[in-house]
């Protein structure tokens, strides 16, 4: 599936290889689908990712639908929160399905980091169980360092571009994945993905002067292929990434290197403040105390307000780069 918009998908269809002599018999062409849902699937999501059996007009011709019937089973799923909050009741929303890695795309400056948008994405990411890739832009603006040193206890890689910049680093990441692209309005997303797939066409915009944020440019998701090998799935730009959905063992279990010590915690502890055997563990000397902040921050982030401020986002910055 390369795009779902408004109850039509749209679907990659590549046949498979005749039997015979490979010289002989030239292999069939793949082909774009457009598709329904089978009304036998109910309320079953499809998204972009996901592979699917058709049945129907599957010749690709203009005017012609086929219908989805069958979604197989998912390597993985990128889900975020409508919310977190209690009236929506965790409201799941799925985003991609069969990512191997997320790439979080953050500028460095017009508009700043936020911190906490980010560390929200990687718990994301922590429940999907997939890869991950911080990538900082537009750094003729600013310096990326304290940025990649807030993240490096974490083990995530980063690569750094500026607008007119070689992208081979970021190629070499992508290159035979199936990676989705993700980052707030304004980042320069679609400017990435117009570099790397230079058909793509995504529309691009400037950031709001006076709100520091950058206008929904790209509408729905859409799956790309690179010329190098491998896909890009560009996502719309997000202001809030609701965690609600995810719990607190999933976080923990992304660090394997203090889950064991949380046995000795008491009864319904949060692992972010007092009585946490955690502190123990670091005092001891058995465990790093930049990972132990690291966990707590996403921990909080995770509990916390979906969406940064202006007012929230320079104390995350203060509070969480110094």
């Amino acid at each position: 599936m390369v795009a779902v918009d408004r109850g039509r998908y749209t679907t990659l269809i590549e046949p498979e290889r005749p039997k015979g002599s490979a010289q002989k018999r030239k292999p069939p062409q793949r082909r774009l689908v457009v598709a329904m849902k089978a009304r036998e699937l109910g309320r079953k999501g499809i998204v972009v990712g996901d592979r699917v059996a058709l049945v129907g007009d599957v010749s690709g011709r203009p005017d012609t639908l086929a219908r989805v019937v069958r979604v197989e089973p998912r390597t993985s799923m990128l889900r975020r929160s409508a919310d977190d909050t209690e009236d929506t009741d965790g409201i799941e929303r799925p985003v991609v399905a069969n990512a191997d890695q997320l790439v979080i795309v953050t500028a460095l400056a017009d508009p700043p980091p936020r911190p906490r948008m980010i560390d929200r994405i990687l718990v994301a990411a922590f429940d999907a169980e997939i890869d991950t890739l911080l990538c900082l832009t537009k750094s003729d603006l600013a310096p990326p360092d304290e940025l990649v040193a807030l993240y490096e206890p974490l083990g995530v890689a980063h690569v750094v571009v500026h607008k007119g910049g070689s992208l081979d680093e970021l190629r070499d990441h992508l290159t035979g994945h199936i990676s989705v692209l993700v980052g707030h309005s304004g980042v320069g997303k679609s400017t990435l993905v117009n570099a790397l797939v230079p058909d793509a066409n995504r529309a691009v915009s400037q950031v709001n002067a006076v709100t520091g944020r950058g206008r929904h440019t790209s509408t729905s998701a859409v799956a790309l292929e690179l010329p190098e090998g491998g896909w890009i799935i560009d996502t719309p730009g997000v202001r809030s990434f609701g965690l609600a959905h995810v719990s607190v063992e999933t976080v923990l279990a992304a660090f394997p290197d203090l889950n064991e010590g949380t046995v000795n915690c008491p009864k319904g502890c949060t692992h972010l403040g007092d009585g946490c055997a955690l502190d123990t563990l670091v005092a001891e000397g058995k465990a790093d105390p930049t990972r132990l902040r690291s966990l707590r921050r996403l921990l909080s982030s995770r509990d916390g307000t979906p969406d940064d401020s202006p007012t929230t986002r320079r104390e995350a910055v203060s509070d969480e780069i110094s």
